[in-house]
């Protein structure tokens, strides 16, 4: 059923076709991963990139005409950049490739100071040009807690008057709608998706874009491309800093993001034990490698704590994140204990920074998201006090 409902998809995008060549999205090439499984299709549309905002209207065409392919429960498409290879096709008719730097864009968005105008691999403009500062909170292994981390520090930020944004970089395993309780679509505004807002942020993941339970069988391009989409195509708007939540390992998003956006820095979230700590190892060298600076380790479920009588017990050891820090020589930012009302919370939708403040859990959240914010700043730099009871 699988390729059979493919090949049907295939044919009836045939009926799409690409304004710049004239000739249908298949033919033209542009159709990638298209993939199918038990009636959800997925599949890439590849534009030059530097049209990829005029040709919205080329991927919604694409998307509706595999919809009413008999068998379809649910499609989604993205538009993955590319770029053509310099000069004319064989045969002197092709398109031209990608403008030089510089050109392309009549008025070229206008970044911040400290920012520039380009990636450092020339991949075009970078990303998100009016976010102060950019954080990745990223984990060697899944499993540790990075996403309730990220969230929490993000929900510590915005509570100190800070704008800030939060962006789901895992395509494959978004957890933004369930920790942010939010499950409605994001609307648009001509070509450009608005960001949800909840507890004082805004945020955006893929998980907001499609079916709770659709799989993102996705390839590397695929992924990259809709990762670049949530950054370019989303209206940020003007932002003190942004928190990307990342997807566990040093893969294809760690690269996008490297290479796109200006990242400020990385946080590493750990849990004690050794497996977890030299996954950790491996992300410090990662972000260190395509020159981003780690501004620490965070120690997550570093000892459980009984709900009922508070006792203390060190179930994965203790301590191993603040000497793997102290090793590898980046600071050591705290540690979160492993507590029940941490993940109820959570998994209801309300961050225990917002929902108990008065936790002595919210207040080690805070008093990470306040030694980060000074980091970021930069010693003797005027900043937003931060204040942490």
């Amino acid at each position: 059923m699988g390729e059979s409902l493919v090949e049907a998809v295939r044919q009836a995008l045939r009926s799409v076709r690409d304004p710049l060549s004239g000739r249908d999205v298949v033919e033209a090439g542009l159709v990638q991963g298209l993939a199918a499984r038990d009636g959800l299709v997925q599949f890439a549309v590849a534009v030059p990139r530097e049209r990829a905002r005029e040709m919205e209207p080329l991927r919604q065409a694409a998307e509706k005409a595999a919809a009413g392919v008999p068998g379809v429960l649910s499609v989604t498409a993205v538009l993955t950049a590319h770029r053509e290879p310099p000069g004319p096709k064989p045969g002197g008719t092709g398109r031209a490739g990608p403008p030089p730097a510089g050109h392309g864009h009549a008025h070229p968005p206008k970044a911040p100071p400290g920012q520039g105008q380009r990636s450092p691999t020339g991949q075009g403009p970078m990303l998100l040009p009016e976010v102060g500062k950019i954080v990745a909170v990223a984990s060697g292994k899944g499993g540790v807690g990075k996403s309730t981390t990220a969230v929490n520090l993000a929900v510590a930020l915005a509570a100190q008057g800070l704008a800030v944004g939060l962006l789901d970089a895992d395509i494959h395993g978004p957890s933004l709608p369930q920790m942010l309780g939010a499950r409605e679509k994001p609307r648009t505004e001509g070509d450009r998706i608005i960001p949800l807002q909840r507890w004082g942020l805004k945020a955006m993941s893929i998980g907001f874009l499609v079916d709770e339970e659709t799989p993102m069988i996705w390839r590397g391009p695929m992924v990259m491309g809709a990762l670049e989409q949530l950054m370019g195509q989303v209206a940020w708007g003007k932002l003190d800093v942004m928190v990307v939540d990342m997807p566990p390992g040093t893969g294809d998003a760690q690269l996008t993001m490297s290479q796109r956006v200006p990242l400020a820095g990385a946080v590493i979230v750990s849990t004690p034990q050794d497996v977890a700590l030299l996954d950790a190892r491996r992300g410090v060298k990662m972000f260190e490698r395509v020159n981003v600076p780690v501004l620490g380790l965070i120690e997550n479920m570093s000892y459980f704590c009984c709900p009922n009588c508070n006792h203390r017990a060190d179930v994965f050891g203790h301590g191993g994140a603040r000497a793997e820090a102290e090793k590898t020589g980046v600071e050591f930012l705290g540690e979160l204990p492993l507590k029940l009302e941490i993940r109820q919370l959570a998994d209801a939708g309300t961050p225990i920074v917002a929902a108990r403040p008065e936790t002595e859990e919210a207040k080690a959240y805070r008093r990470i998201a306040a030694r980060l914010w000074d980091k970021l700043q930069g010693a003797g730099a005027a900043a937003p006090r931060i204040f942490v009871e």
